[in-house]
């Protein structure tokens, strides 16, 4: 939920949490600083994170509350560090997070926890996100180092020189090894997307690596970026991601897509691909399967 209050002449000069308790019903100074800590407090549409910034009359405050237990800080283990050079890093992003930040959070976003890698390693610079994976998604995220590096990153997005390659777990099996959709993609609902005249042009390649008696394991390459994608093209073949609920999969303890591959020229036209490897859960199902039949 998202609040939207002015400061009213009674709060001029006071305390943002102060401010924040009393404008908004049923949030105390206390939940009022760790939301303000947590990055889900704008002022005039600026984030502000510190609970003791005054604030003055007719100032906009926006706060976004989180349902009960939501929240969560992110710590990575050392080898979710995929890679790193001059440019960029590589992480694997895992699932039920956010890539970015929300009106809800900064802290507990992949983001942030870029942004404190930086800083760990003596650098100022904030996160970039020139590229994201959905919350359900896990697997590889590029992020680039500088302001130059972000411009370069999101060129080669933008015209296609990175090449994705994704791992998704579907039930039932393809009728081929290997096929193309390239149907158009556009929004048809609130956070829901789906093949329409009209859409974005947009094609994937799949192919089955591994099944069992129920289940398939797909390689998808998205030769275009399109919102929700390989969900969409998946779904429109009867072949919904588990986990996926949104487009019809089997319920699961995750949405079962994972960015496993990247691969893309550096600045100095050195070819470098970036691996991240499957685990908990998916990890476990994978390992059952097996290739299919030559």
């Amino acid at each position: 939920m998202i609040i939207r209050k002015a400061v009213g002449k009674e709060q001029n000069g006071c305390r943002l949490d102060d401010a924040v308790a009393v404008l908004c019903n049923g949030v105390s100074k206390s939940e009022a600083r760790r939301i303000i800590d947590r990055g889900g407090c704008t002022v005039n549409v600026a984030l502000v994170r510190v609970a003791s910034r005054s604030v003055k009359t007719g100032d906009v405050i926006e706060v976004g509350i989180m349902e009960s237990g939501r929240f969560e800080e992110l710590q990575l283990p050392p080898e979710a560090l995929l890679y790193e050079d001059g440019e960029l890093i590589a992480v694997n992003k895992p699932a039920g997070i956010n890539s970015q930040r929300t009106p809800y959070q900064l802290k507990g976003t992949l983001e942030y926890w870029v942004t404190e890698y930086f800083k760990g390693q003596g650098s100022g610079e904030a996160a970039r996100v020139v590229h994201r994976l959905d919350r359900g998604t896990s697997g590889a995220m590029l992020f680039p180092k500088s302001r130059s590096g972000a411009a370069w990153l999101s060129r080669l997005f933008q015209e296609g020189l990175v090449e994705k390659r994704y791992l998704a777990l579907v039930a039932g099996c393809p009728p081929q090894q290997t096929w193309k959709v390239d149907g158009p993609i556009g929004k048809v609902g609130p956070a829901r997307y789906g093949i329409v005249e009209g859409g974005k042009p947009s094609a994937t390649e799949f192919t089955m690596v591994a099944q069992s008696a129920s289940h398939s394991l797909i390689e998808a390459r998205p030769l275009t970026g399109r919102t929700h994608q390989i969900r969409v093209h998946l779904a429109s073949v009867g072949l919904p991601i588990m986990g996926d609920t949104t487009y019809g999969g089997e319920q699961a303890t995750r949405m079962m897509l994972h960015c496993s591959a990247m691969t893309f020229l550096t600045p100095h036209n050195t070819p470098v691909t970036v691996t991240a490897p499957l685990n908990g859960e998916f990890a476990r199902i994978v390992s059952e399967l097996t290739p299919p039949a030559a």
